[in-house]
């Protein structure tokens, strides 16, 4: 069946009255238990149709929606509420999508949470600008609603892989350097002091620092970080890059622990 298009000056559902924030039970998923844990998603739209359509098809797959139409609100409902995802609107009005995610990243409980970011502006600069304030995909307007539920799965199935310990029988603790990191808490401690990492950004650096002098190219690290998600990429591993590097480096344009291998990709430095 072909995908459905969301056009924003079409009349895709009735007139939906605009609201503040409405929370939405999931739809049942015919065989899932009845105790089993619903993954909560934040929407953060102010175009009530679009806000609409997603709430239909992300309940219908099973997903617990909470929706909030302006940006001061939606700060508000992070800082107080966990989420395993918000889909976030660049252009909410009271504080804009790009300022709402980095104060989400920065200080609240959904530092750790998935983020998408939802958009009419569709230009590389736009995406890059998305990405480096701590989103983990930039979707474009108009959008197929299949594709933006497929990508939502990706980017959760992606994190649930990142919180389970490998095997079963847990990852090691990594001293590199100025580097440690406690995989099973979500801790990076730097130079002493502690750092606040994305998802991406932990995982990307663990893997990097479990095994330092060892170059990765982008390809590698996008089948290795990124297994789930298809629609990543090689620019979206030199945006995650650019994140750690601010967050770790004294100076992130002369990178002293995450270096670059010209005309391949990436390594940890070496052990003195």
């Amino acid at each position: 069946m072909q995908a459905h298009t969301f056009n924003a000056a079409s009349s895709v559902l009735s007139r939906v009255q605009p609201v503040q924030a409405r929370r939405h039970p999931p739809a049942p998923v015919p065989g899932s238990a009845a105790s089993a844990p619903r993954r909560r998603i934040l929407v953060v739209e102010d175009e009530a149709p679009i806000r609409e359509l997603l709430r239909l098809h992300l309940s219908l797959a099973g997903f617990d929606i909470e929706e909030v139409a302006e940006g001061t609100a939606a700060l508000e409902r992070a800082r107080s509420q966990k989420f395993d995802l918000i889909v976030l609107d660049v252009m909410v009005p009271g504080l804009d999508g790009i300022t709402l995610c980095r104060a989400i990243r920065s200080q609240s409980v959904n530092m750790a949470s998935a983020v998408l970011m939802l958009t009419a502006r569709a230009s590389e600069a736009d995406t890059v600008l998305g990405l480096e304030s701590g989103a983990d995909d930039y979707v474009a307007k108009p959008f197929s609603i299949r594709e933006m539920v497929a990508r939502v799965g990706a980017i959760l199935r992606r994190n649930e892989r990142i919180d389970t310990p490998v095997g079963g029988g847990g990852l090691r603790h990594v001293r590199s350097r100025d580097v440690t990191l406690d995989p099973e808490r979500r801790e990076a401690i730097v130079r002493g002091r502690g750092v606040d990492l994305t998802k991406q950004e932990f995982d990307l650096l663990y893997l990097l620092a479990a095994r330092p002098g060892i170059v990765f190219s982008r390809t590698a690290l996008l089948t290795k970080v990124w297994t789930d998600d298809t629609y990543v990429t090689e620019r979206t591993v030199d945006t995650v890059i650019s994140r750690l590097r601010r967050k770790i480096e004294p100076d992130a344009q002369q990178p002293e622990l995450i270096l670059t291998a010209w005309g391949v990709g990436y390594k940890f430095v070496d052990i003195a």
